[in-house]
């Protein structure tokens, strides 16, 4: 079994368009990250992508949830990264596609927290 970093530089070797794709440590993951903007994450050998309002229906059409995990008062789920659908992980044209509209989220929510005052 690929480690997460493994697996996390495996898809950034596979998506194409975005430049330098950097893969870095995670909590118990590793994230991608473009210009340095986070756009996805790998953990527990799932790829996690940045959602917004206006992609996040396209995940939920393919069946993705979002990423959850178990925190100390009960499950946590972040609505802000759905996992990657299945079918697009081995076709590189579909998975940089998801991969740019999720740099382009990532981008959007930092521009808006930078915003806020």
């Amino acid at each position: 079994m690929m480690s997460q970093r493994a697996l996390a530089e495996d898809y950034a070797a596979r998506i194409e368009g975005l430049g330098p794709i950097a893969v870095q440590r995670y909590f118990a993951g590793a994230s991608l990250r473009a210009d340095g903007v986070q756009f996805g994450f790998v953990m527990k050998g799932v790829l996690y992508l940045k959602a917004n309002e206006a992609s996040r229906c396209a995940f939920e059409q393919h069946g993705c949830a979002p990423f959850s995990y178990a925190g100390a008062s009960g499950q946590v789920t972040v609505a802000a990264y759905y996992e990657a659908p299945g079918e697009i992980l081995d076709d590189p044209e579909e998975l940089s596609r998801w991969a740019a509209n999720a740099l382009r989220a990532a981008r959007s929510a930092s521009k808006q927290k930078r915003a806020v005052p």
